[in-house]
Protein backbone atom coordinates (compact mmCIF):
# COMPACT_ATOMS: atom_id res chain seq x y z
CA UNK A 1 0.00 0.00 0.00
CA UNK A 2 1.27 3.20 -1.01
CA UNK A 3 1.03 6.59 0.85
CA UNK A 4 1.24 9.94 -1.11
CA UNK A 5 3.59 12.57 0.01
CA UNK A 6 0.49 14.78 0.27
CA UNK A 7 -1.19 12.53 2.89
CA UNK A 8 2.33 12.16 4.81
CA UNK A 9 2.51 15.77 4.71
CA UNK A 10 -1.42 15.95 6.18
CA UNK A 11 -0.65 13.48 8.78
CA UNK A 12 2.59 15.40 10.16
CA UNK A 13 0.98 18.80 10.11
CA UNK A 14 -1.91 16.98 12.29
CA UNK A 15 0.00 15.57 14.91
CA UNK A 16 2.62 18.49 14.99
CA UNK A 17 -0.50 20.67 15.64
CA UNK A 18 -2.29 18.49 18.12
CA UNK A 19 0.88 17.67 19.96
CA UNK A 20 1.61 21.66 20.14
CA UNK A 21 -2.11 21.91 21.85
CA UNK A 22 -1.60 19.12 24.16
CA UNK A 23 1.56 20.39 25.57
CA UNK A 24 0.54 23.74 25.89
CA UNK A 25 -2.89 22.77 27.37
CA UNK A 26 -0.89 20.66 30.04
CA UNK A 27 1.39 23.86 30.59
CA UNK A 28 -1.93 26.14 31.56
CA UNK A 29 -3.30 23.54 33.42
CA UNK A 30 -0.51 23.06 35.63
CA UNK A 31 0.15 27.44 35.94
CA UNK A 32 -3.99 27.65 36.84
CA UNK A 33 -2.69 24.40 39.63
CA UNK A 34 0.17 26.32 40.70
CA UNK A 35 -2.00 29.58 41.33
CA UNK A 36 -4.99 28.00 42.61
CA UNK A 37 -3.02 26.21 45.87
CA UNK A 38 -2.83 27.94 49.49
CA UNK A 39 1.12 27.54 49.17
CA UNK A 40 0.62 30.18 46.31
CA UNK A 41 -2.39 31.97 47.59
CA UNK A 42 -1.12 32.33 51.19
CA UNK A 43 2.71 33.58 49.79
CA UNK A 44 0.62 36.08 47.57
CA UNK A 45 -1.06 37.43 49.92
CA UNK A 46 1.57 38.14 52.72
CA UNK A 47 3.60 39.97 49.71
CA UNK A 48 0.81 42.37 48.67
CA UNK A 49 0.30 42.74 53.18
CA UNK A 50 3.72 44.10 53.19
CA UNK A 51 3.64 47.99 52.30
CA UNK A 52 7.51 48.26 52.29
CA UNK A 53 7.35 44.96 49.88
CA UNK A 54 4.52 46.92 48.01
CA UNK A 55 6.11 50.31 47.91
CA UNK A 56 9.73 48.96 46.96
CA UNK A 57 7.75 47.00 43.69
CA UNK A 58 5.87 50.27 42.52
CA UNK A 59 2.68 48.45 43.34
CA UNK A 60 -0.23 48.10 43.14
CA UNK A 61 -0.48 47.33 40.16
CA UNK A 62 0.90 44.07 41.36
CA UNK A 63 2.00 41.47 38.72
CA UNK A 64 2.28 38.08 39.75
CA UNK A 65 3.97 35.86 36.67
CA UNK A 66 3.98 32.19 36.19
CA UNK A 67 6.09 29.86 37.50
CA UNK A 68 9.44 28.31 35.76
CA UNK A 69 8.53 24.60 35.72
CA UNK A 70 12.06 24.09 34.88
CA UNK A 71 13.50 26.07 37.82
CA UNK A 72 15.38 23.79 40.47
CA UNK A 73 13.81 26.26 43.24
CA UNK A 74 10.13 24.93 42.34
CA UNK A 75 9.72 21.92 44.69
CA UNK A 76 6.49 20.44 45.48
CA UNK A 77 5.74 16.99 46.84
CA UNK A 78 3.31 15.70 50.07
CA UNK A 79 3.97 17.76 52.69
CA UNK A 80 5.98 20.47 51.74
CA UNK A 81 6.54 23.43 48.68
CA UNK A 82 8.83 25.46 48.13
CA UNK A 83 8.34 28.08 45.16
CA UNK A 84 9.69 30.81 43.33
CA UNK A 85 7.13 33.17 41.79
CA UNK A 86 8.43 36.07 39.66
CA UNK A 87 6.26 39.18 40.35
CA UNK A 88 6.79 43.01 38.78
CA UNK A 89 5.27 46.32 40.07
CA UNK A 90 5.62 49.60 37.93
CA UNK A 91 8.73 50.43 39.09
CA UNK A 92 11.17 46.82 39.71
CA UNK A 93 10.46 43.65 40.07
CA UNK A 94 11.73 40.19 41.20
CA UNK A 95 11.18 36.90 42.97
CA UNK A 96 9.11 36.00 45.53
CA UNK A 97 10.98 32.87 47.28
CA UNK A 98 8.48 31.26 49.50
CA UNK A 99 8.56 27.63 51.80
CA UNK A 100 5.59 26.15 53.01
CA UNK A 101 4.70 23.13 55.22
CA UNK A 102 1.24 21.08 55.42
CA UNK A 103 0.11 20.18 58.43
CA UNK A 104 -0.19 16.01 58.24
CA UNK A 105 -3.94 16.93 60.92
CA UNK A 106 -5.44 19.76 59.83
CA UNK A 107 -4.13 19.34 56.28
CA UNK A 108 -3.76 23.39 56.08
CA UNK A 109 -0.58 24.98 54.51
CA UNK A 110 1.38 27.16 56.63
CA UNK A 111 3.92 29.97 55.28
CA UNK A 112 7.55 29.14 56.86
CA UNK A 113 9.63 31.40 54.57
CA UNK A 114 8.98 34.20 52.52
CA UNK A 115 11.72 36.52 51.13
CA UNK A 116 11.11 39.05 47.99
CA UNK A 117 14.50 39.20 46.47
CA UNK A 118 14.19 42.19 43.63
CA UNK A 119 16.42 42.74 41.01
CA UNK A 120 18.40 45.25 42.28
CA UNK A 121 19.91 42.71 44.93
CA UNK A 122 17.63 44.28 47.85
CA UNK A 123 15.89 41.87 49.58
CA UNK A 124 12.99 41.72 52.23
CA UNK A 125 11.88 39.13 54.55
CA UNK A 126 8.00 39.54 54.02
CA UNK A 127 7.56 37.35 57.85
CA UNK A 128 9.63 39.91 59.37
CA UNK A 129 9.59 42.84 57.55
CA UNK A 130 11.00 46.00 58.34
CA UNK A 131 8.91 48.74 59.25
CA UNK A 132 7.65 51.33 56.61
CA UNK A 133 8.30 54.58 58.59
CA UNK A 134 12.15 54.10 58.56
CA UNK A 135 12.08 52.98 55.11
CA UNK A 136 10.32 56.09 54.34
CA UNK A 137 11.87 58.55 56.52
CA UNK A 138 15.70 57.20 55.20
CA UNK A 139 14.62 57.10 51.48
CA UNK A 140 14.14 60.85 50.36
CA UNK A 141 16.48 62.54 53.23
CA UNK A 142 20.12 63.14 52.72
CA UNK A 143 21.40 62.31 56.63
CA UNK A 144 25.63 63.09 55.17
CA UNK A 145 25.45 67.14 55.93
CA UNK A 146 23.85 66.95 59.27
CA UNK A 147 25.81 67.78 61.98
Amino acid sequence: MRVSTSQLQQLTIFTTVLTGGGIGTMYYLLQKKFVESDYHRLAIQKLEACPVAMESLGAPPLKVHNIHLTDRNNRIDQRTAQIKIPVTGSETGGYLYTSSIQDPDTNRWSLKQAILKLREGQTIDLLNPPPPASAQLTKGLDTGRWH
